[in-house]
């Protein structure tokens, strides 16, 4: 039998050798250096041999240990050979049906059903929650416990509706792998169950006093943060419009604005691409269901201090990391929550402030007709007027929209600086 100091010394020479150990095992030297453990085993009245891994990766006692399972086979009456063959077939097969395979494979499937903004929400949650605990694992081996495990750890920091959204991403994933006939079974469909319950909706917190407003600008642009933040939370709070699309709007989205000059600009318009709207996804592809933006003369000026920032690249608000990616749907959150402001105003509390306060003016000033153009100001379908006829009509009071947007600018940010001194950038 073979010593380990026979092993460890045995060297290549002119031609391939073999060492013998007990019971057909050995080590084979070639003349090229390499060394591998083999065994010559009979089956069916013929000789064979079964390679059994490479030296040193495979100690002499492994190989011994794998020569046992290999005559333990033989006494079976099966072949080791072939056993071992299938064994390499099945991991090459566990190897390219991993969750994360199979989930990329789902998400090449669907994602030309869905806008850019909801694909991109898709795979990022599985990119983050998913794939770097079971991403690695055949999809057939996993079961009720493992998943639960993921979406636990998205519980454990508070994001109960974020856990229910990954489950139910993951059970389309599963249930992918079951037509292909790579799993039997979907264990995300299960465990929904055994998630905490998502908390009843409630209003998003969003300030309505116009002086307590004014309080948190002026904490807000004081506060240590990025330039592109505040510039970004100056534009929410003009416009009043979705998070969403204003984290991606686009510099070719803005129509009538002298982008060199100074001036007020009356006609500048930000066309919003119903792609990036709150509608049903066969009108997100109609231009004619754009919604109209009138932009106020304070609203430009945050624009031309922006364009300064990041007017060489696509997106107007774009991410520290890159040009091209949107800016982070949590950063005005964070931001606001650093100034205080957690749980009293978020970024989409913008929508309320305004609806509030403009509603009240309108009453004030007897204008109350003036509510279904501040609905339409929000991209919402105003009362009484058909979810169709609604939507196609988002042109509608153009004039006396840009009128109410420049009260709101004013009312806001009369008194404030300019965006290019409060932010320490040449004024344009």
């Amino acid at each position: 039998m073979l010593s380990e100091m026979a092993v460890r010394q045995a060297k290549a020479k002119e031609k391939d050798y073999k060492l013998s150990d007990s019971e057909g095992l050995y080590l084979f030297v070639a003349k090229s250096g390499r060394r591998s453990w083999r065994l010559k085993y009979r089956f069916a009245g013929k000789e064979r041999r079964l390679i059994l891994g490479a030296y040193p990766e495979l100690s002499l006692k492994e190989a011994r240990d794998r020569k046992c399972d290999a005559r333990k086979l033989l006494a079976e009456g099966r072949d080791p050979g072939l056993e071992a063959k299938k064994a390499a077939i099945a991991r090459a097969m566990s190897a390219s049906n991993t969750f994360e395979v199979v989930a990329r494979n789902w998400f090449a499937l669907q994602e030309d059903r869905w806008t850019p903004v909801h694909a991109r929400d898709v795979i990022c949650s599985l990119e983050k929650e998913v794939f770097p605990w079971i991403g690695a694992l055949p999809i057939a081996e996993l079961d009720e416990p493992i998943v639960l495990s993921v979406l636990r750890k998205i519980e454990q920091r508070g994001a109960i509706e974020t856990a229910h959204r990954v489950r139910q991403r993951m059970s389309a994933v599963f249930v992918q792998a079951i037509a292909e006939g790579l799993a039997a079974r979907d264990p995300a469909a299960v465990v929904g169950k055994a998630l905490k319950p998502v908390p009843r909706g409630r209003k998003r917190p969003a300030i309505v006093s116009i002086e307590a407003l004014h309080d948190m600008i002026r904490k807000t642009e004081a506060e240590l943060a990025s330039p592109l933040t505040k510039l970004a939370s100056r534009f929410a709070a003009l416009t009043a419009q979705r998070l969403g699309a204003i984290r991606c709007m686009a510099w070719g989205e803005f129509e009538n604005i002298d982008w060199d000059g100074d001036g007020l600009c009356p006609e500048a318009l930000w066309r919003v691409p119903a792609s990036h709207m709150k509608l049903a996804n066969d009108l997100k592809q109609d231009e004619k269901f754009d919604h109209l933006v009138p932009l106020a003369p304070e609203t430009v000026a945050v624009l031309r201090t922006a364009k300064q920032l990041t007017g060489r690249g696509p997106i107007v608000f774009p991410s520290s990391r890159s040009a091209r990616v949107p800016m982070s749907e949590n950063t005005l959150s964070y931001f606001y929550n650093r100034c205080g402001y957690q749980g009293r105003h978020v970024p989409h509390g913008w929508r309320a402030s305004f609806s509030t306060i403009m509603n009240e003016w309108a009453e004030r000033n007897g204008t109350a007709s003036d509510r279904m153009v501040i609905d339409l100001m929000l991209a919402h379908i105003p009362e009484g007027v058909s979810g169709s006829e609604g939507a196609y009509n988002r042109a509608a009071f153009l004039e006396r929209r840009r009128e109410i947007a420049e009260v709101w600018a004013k009312k806001l940010f009369e008194g404030f600086s300019e965006p290019s001194k409060i932010l320490g950038l040449p004024a344009r």
